[in-house]
């Protein structure tokens, strides 16, 4: 697949520098459509490892719905930002944006895994409960890796 070249070049930055936007990051965005060609954007928490992004959810809803039908989807994420006023008004920011594709974890292995990563990021100080809270969720929890094909970042700093 082509990806569209970037308007703003200017404000480009490196894929390692997006990379490390992505793997920072508070928050993201999965992006996707559903058979109505309608798009869907989901807030979500999530962990990066390698090339891939994991996020977890429940077993059914509208994104999975959407990813039934497509399986390419995108997912953003928003660095820092700061509104400004130098001699006009604006914003610096940082952003990253994945292409890929998101696949269904089934593997019990590489759920809790996922699982870990993502407790890690957002609670690192409380991992030794990890082993309980999986065993009373693991069976209601769906898992999703979104393999990276493409990223992008943005900046104005």
């Amino acid at each position: 697949m082509s990806y569209e070249q970037m308007r703003r070049k200017d404000r480009q930055i490196t894929e390692d520098e997006a990379r490390e936007i992505l793997a920072g990051g508070e928050y993201g965005i999965l992006s996707t459509v559903g058979e109505d060609g309608q798009p869907y954007g989901t807030p979500l928490s999530y962990a990066v490892e390698d090339n891939c992004i994991w996020f977890h959810c429940a077993k059914v809803g509208h994104k999975l719905r959407n990813i039934a039908h497509e399986k390419k989807v995108c997912f953003t994420v928003v660095g820092k930002t700061q509104p400004v006023y130098d001699n006009d008004y604006t914003t610096r920011f940082e952003s990253a944006v994945v292409f890929g594709e998101a696949l269904h974890v089934e593997e019990v292995g590489e759920k809790i895994r996922s699982l870990e990563l993502i407790c890690r990021k957002y609670l690192p100080d409380h991992m030794d409960k990890f082993d309980d809270a999986v065993k009373k969720s693991l069976g209601a929890t769906d898992i999703w890796r979104i393999t990276i094909e493409h990223i992008t970042g943005k900046a104005r700093r």
